[in-house]
């Protein structure tokens, strides 16, 4: 046995069974040992963003971390992007990243970098393989890292000679360690400050938004008045009928603020007081008012299902009826000309069951949340760290975690072009992916940003920088030539004709949404 075959054995061995692929020459030992060790699964992506992407979709979907294994330091810096994302989302990665054969790193050959260094920004743990003989415990050391709540990120660099020269053990993981929960008294503050009624909010994130966590939010509301929230964005959103209906925060400035003007009293389960995502002239960082009374009960790494049912015992709310339960009642098929709105009713009417809802939609897709919260019950992902290219892998990871569930993916056309080659691993593997594309044609984001930080009216070389219509992006084509079927829509009669087609056929399709 050696290094390589002593570390694949040992992520295996601790539950760590798809590896996201994108690998050299460096690594070609490790590929070796995943080629005749059994029990990993493994999975080409063509570019190293749609490896960590899909990664990040996988841990949000199965709570368990994937492997990642990526080419030397250049290889690493193609997927910061998504591994940035992913530490934003909390999802535990095991990273392993080839490095040239440790005699031969002085040489300076072209692919040498500091490659911890260039892991260090994205990960939570890194560390340097330095004989074969400690890769199997260094691997498990990572494994142990990735599962540390709420989820991180580890990088192990595999110097090539430590993956081919011999190795004697498989290393066992060391236990998780227990999730924190809130003291008595703190419990007993959060009760006090929840119990002024509607001036009071209760503000999701992290596990409180799944299950039994989200339920008792809704009694906790029920019984106090208390308003519930979640923020904009979330790494995993348990929504739909029969399921606790809860508002987000909205991204624009001023619509936030006026959601929260009125609370007195906000008290925080997985979530962070709400922030501004950019700087704007004359507008504030901070959401709520100054007065506004901050309860911290529980950070995103405690357990929040033990901390909801304490607080839940501590109100006496745990056989009150929850409130907010979304009613089932889907909106009605619309016609004629796209829009937000339109396109939203068209999802809320056609969504299956236990569907996963990946959402890099910006601009368009900012207010589907009210038309699709009454659909078939369904997990909603949403991009949580802003770096785009986040849609594509992220389905591909949520298809490789859930093949029995149905991916939706809701991209923009612009950001969609960044990890576009997720494509091609979806029909290469089958996966039951059907990826929606808002081809506006432009960065609209950025065309509403420019006004926000007073930046003026965009002359022709902004709007050149503004505009991607020119020529106009064929994704229909694109898609056709990754492998996946396509068709494209200028309406919502078409577009609830080809979601319909979609949705009933296995295997991935693209729908190129005309705006």
């Amino acid at each position: 046995m050696n290094g390589a075959e002593s570390l694949v054995r040992t992520l295996v061995a601790g539950g760590v069974d798809v590896c996201f692929t994108n690998p050299g020459t460096s690594e070609m030992h490790f590929v070796a040992a995943l080629d005749s060790i059994p029990g990993m699964r493994c999975v080409l992506g063509l570019f190293e963003g749609v490896v960590t992407g899909a990664a990040d979709g996988y841990y949000r979907i199965t709570d368990r971390p994937a492997a990642t294994l990526l080419h030397l330091g250049p290889g690493l810096g193609n997927g910061l992007a998504n591994l940035h994302n992913a530490k934003k989302a909390n999802s535990g990665i095991v990273n392993i990243v080839g490095e040239h054969a440790r005699d031969h790193i002085k040489y300076n050959a072209p692919l040498t970098s500091d490659i911890e260094g260039v892991a260090r920004p994205m990960s939570h743990w890194v560390r340097t393989a330095i004989s074969s003989e400690s890769v199997a415990e260094d691997g498990a050391a990572a494994i142990h890292a990735a599962r540390r709540s709420p989820g991180q990120i580890a990088t192990l660099v595999l110097p090539a000679d430590t993956a081919w020269k011999a190795a004697s053990r498989v290393a066992a993981v060391a236990p998780d360690e227990a999730r924190t929960v809130p003291s008595s008294a703190d419990v007993q503050a959060a009760a006090r400050a929840l119990s002024q009624g509607s001036k009071a909010t209760l503000l999701l994130g992290g596990r409180a938004l799944r299950g039994k966590a989200l339920e008792l939010a809704g009694r906790i509301s029920a019984k106090t008045g208390c308003l519930l929230a979640t923020e904009y964005a979330n790494a995993r959103h348990e929504r739909g009928a029969g399921r606790v209906a809860l508002p987000r925060i909205p991204y624009v400035v001023e619509a936030a603020v006026g959601m929260l003007k009125d609370v007195q009293q906000l008290v925080l389960v997985g979530s962070r007081v709400p922030v501004s995502f950019f700087a704007y002239p004359n507008k504030p960082s901070i959401q709520i008012q100054p007065g506004c009374q901050v309860t911290e009960l529980a950070n995103v790494s405690a357990d929040l299902e033990a901390t909801l049912l304490a607080l839940a015992e501590e109100l006496g709310a745990t056989k009150t009826a929850p409130a907010s339960i979304a009613s089932g009642a889907r909106p009605g098929l619309p016609s004629g000309a796209l829009n937000p709105e339109g396109i939203a009713a068209v999802l809320g009417a056609l969504m299956p069951e236990q569907a996963i809802v990946v959402d890099e939609s910006v601009t368009t897709g900012r207010g589907f949340a009210k038309f699709t919260e009454n659909a078939a019950p369904h997990d909603w992902l949403s991009v949580m760290g802003g770096a785009i290219g986040f849609g594509l892998p992220q389905s591909v990871g949520a298809a490789i975690a859930a093949p029995d569930r149905k991916v939706i993916t809701l991209e923009g056309d612009g950001s969609g072009m960044y990890t576009e080659q997720a494509l091609w691993t979806m029909a290469r593997e089958s996966l039951d992916v059907t990826v929606l594309i808002f081809a506006n044609r432009t960065y609209q984001i950025l065309r509403g940003e420019l006004a926000n930080v007073g930046a003026g009216e965009p002359g022709k070389r902004a709007n050149d920088m503004l505009t991607i219509g020119h020529p106009a992006l064929d994704w229909v084509s694109l898609a056709k030539g990754h492998g996946v079927e396509a068709g494209r829509v200028t309406d919502l009669d078409g577009l609830a004709t080809e979601m319909k087609r979609a949705l009933a056929r296995p295997g991935p399709y693209l729908i190129e949404v005309v705006l």
